[in-house]
C-alpha cells in the first residue's frame, strides 16, 4: 500500500474526502517527524511505537575497493510493533 492507497482507504472508513484525508495523514506524519526529531517517543497503544535509536560511529569496508571507511554517528528512526499488531498478524 502506498500513500495515495492509504489516503483512499482513510477516506473511505472515516467517510470523509480524499482531501481531508490526506491533511489528516500528513499531519500525523508531521507530528511523528517533530517529535522524533525533538528525540521523543510516540505511542500509539495497540498499534507500536516510534523511538530515535542511536547508531555509533564505526569503520566499514568499501565493497568495491576492499578500503576501510569512517562511518559517522547517526540517529536513526525505530519502531517497535504492539501487541495488539503482533497479534493480528499470527
Amino acid at each position: 500500500m502506498n500513500k495515495t492507497e492509504l489516503i483512499d482507504h482513510i477516506a473511505q472508513q472515516a467517510d470523509i474526502s480524499k482531501a481531508a484525508a490526506g491533511r489528516a495523514l500528513e499531519a500525523v506524519i508531521g507530528g511523528v517527524s517533530a517529535t522524533l526529531q525533538k528525540g521523543g517517543t510516540v505511542t500509539l497503544v495497540g498499534f507500536g511505537t516510534f523511538a530515535v535509536g542511536k547508531r555509533i560511529a564505526r569503520t566499514g569496508r568499501n565493497p568495491r575497493t576492499g578500503d576501510e571507511i569512517k562511518i559517522k554517528a547517526a540517529k536513526v528512526p525505530k519502531f517497535r510493533p504492539g501487541k495488539a499488531l503482533k497479534d493480528a498478524l499470527n
